[in-house]
């Protein structure tokens, strides 16, 4: 859960707790720093915490920040001389936290990392609205029920390090990013990082839902890829053992996935007996689609139809159909993750391990890491290996230990000298995290002679991964 601190004084903080208390606030925990009992309500949800204390004490505010992490601060104070001392005492505990200030008497507020509500500004917009012939804002836009919404882009949420282009959007859209108060034009290869603000425009129940999912820093994978698990299946080119094998891992990984369904395509169906085995093993499964192609349509017809039809959010895929070049291409035009379908058994794999190389691609996959981590209950071990000494990856596992006590997880990291192929390999019942390169599907004949990890991670046919798409 997130952690939000406010600290409150004044008729505007009464109203504000008031209004805050009467919301569905469960997926936050709320620590309330308040001087005055008169702004208290009678109701006090029980992830609220009320210190009665002045916070312009300095030690006493950091008796507080020190306990724990938070993800989001508001300052609704009744005076400027408060707010201004306050405003000081957390950049003096935490120069580089975010944090939200209300503001009624033109405070000169350059931080770029203060979100700055000017009460004046607030004011004047909103009494300007009812002249005639004077554009409104978004919330008086349509139908006046929550079409257009603003979304802030959180620190760990798993839409950040994402492609807009690789982001399902049904029914949905983003249409607006501002990014340190500029606005970006809208392009399929702009990537989303945390604490960029999007403007996004559908139906009011969608956008709920979306920002949801872009709010909450876990527990939402495929998301934002798609939504469901897609198992594909060539029964021309796959043993019977190949496909029931897919079938398990795919239900395994539809069961523990946050509301995904399993999708199971067949194609080129060979024998009865093959056909009687998987429908017997899925049989038991109430949230599953099983589609059968007897017509031989080919796979680009049926992925271009099925990718949109059933919210495809994560291939399941063997080593056999790996190589194939067709299949392979209009994956890879999907931007889509890829379970790549490994020997070990799944049921077996406690841990989720990453095999660090570059700084700005393994930062894109982190947020994904946890997110999976979490909902597959894995502990996360992390392989910072540097044989040849020349790679400082300081800010990169600094990144990851931020992320860690965001999603509260604990984090082993492996720092030494030695291969990082030959620690990988001395792992048993592992799922791997990789990022997806169009190189790992390409023939590689002399492959001793590449010293990239994440390519020679992809040639160990026994290990179960999970394949990324990123920004390279």
């Amino acid at each position: 859960m997130k952690r939000v601190l406010i600290l409150l004084d004044g008729v505007v903080a009464k109203n504000l707790l008031k209004r805050l208390v009467e919301l569905d606030t469960s997926h936050s925990i709320y620590d309330v720093v308040y001087m005055n009992d008169t702004i208290l309500t009678e109701k006090k949800p029980s992830n609220f915490t009320f210190y009665k204390f002045d916070p312009t004490s300095l030690s006493k505010l950091k008796m507080i920040m020190a306990k724990v992490s938070y993800n989001d601060i508001l300052v609704v104070l009744g005076n400027k001389d408060d707010t201004v001392s306050v405003i000081d005492n957390i950049r003096s505990i935490n120069p580089n936290i975010n944090f939200n200030v209300y503001n009624e008497w033109d405070i000169d507020l350059t931080d770029k990392n203060i979100q700055n509500y000017n009460a004046i500004d607030v004011l004047t917009s909103g009494l300007i609205e009812r002249l005639p012939n004077v554009p409104i804002i978004a919330q008086n836009i349509g139908l006046k029920q929550g079409e257009i919404m603003e979304i802030k882009i959180p620190f760990g949420s798993a839409y950040a390090y994402r492609y807009i282009s690789s982001i399902s959007q049904k029914e949905w859209k983003i249409f607006a990013l501002y990014r340190n108060n500029t606005m970006l034009n809208v392009r399929p290869s702009l990537i989303l990082k945390p604490n960029d603000v999007i403007l996004v425009i559908g139906k009011p129940k969608v956008l709920l839902q979306a920002y949801a999912a872009i709010s909450m820093s876990f527990g939402h994978f495929p998301m934002p890829f798609g939504k469901n698990v897609y198992v594909y299946l060539d029964l021309y080119l796959q043993t019977q053992e190949d496909a029931l094998n897919a079938i398990k891992k795919g239900r395994f990984l539809s069961e523990r996935l946050n509301g995904s369904k399993l999708i199971i395509r067949i194609t080129k169906p060979t024998t009865v007996d093959t056909i009687d085995k998987i429908k017997d093993l899925v049989k038991h499964i109430d949230n599953k689609i099983l589609e059968i192609d007897y017509y031989n349509l080919g796979v680009l017809n049926l992925m271009t139809s099925d990718i949109k039809k059933y919210e495809v959010g994560l291939f399941v895929l063997t080593n056999t159909l790996l190589q194939n070049e067709t299949l392979v291409h209009k994956v890879l035009a999907s931007k889509k993750p890829i379970f790549k379908v490994g020997v070990e058994n799944i049921n077996n794999i406690k841990t989720i391990v990453m095999v660090l190389n570059s700084m700005k691609v393994y930062e894109q996959l982190s947020p994904t890491l946890f997110d999976i981590s979490s909902q597959l209950k894995y502990k996360v071990n992390v392989i910072n290996c540097d044989p040849i000494g020349d790679t400082d990856r300081t800010k990169l596992i600094s990144h990851l230990d931020s992320l860690a006590k965001i999603f509260n997880q604990d984090i082993k990291v492996e720092t030494n000298g030695k291969n990082p192929m030959d620690v990988l390999m001395e792992k048993d019942n592992i799922l791997q995290i990789l990022p997806l390169k169009e190189e790992m599907f390409k023939k590689r004949l002399i492959r001793f002679f590449t010293t990239n990890s994440d390519l020679l991670s992809y040639d160990l046919k026994y290990l179960n991964q999970i394949i990324i798409p990123i920004i390279e």
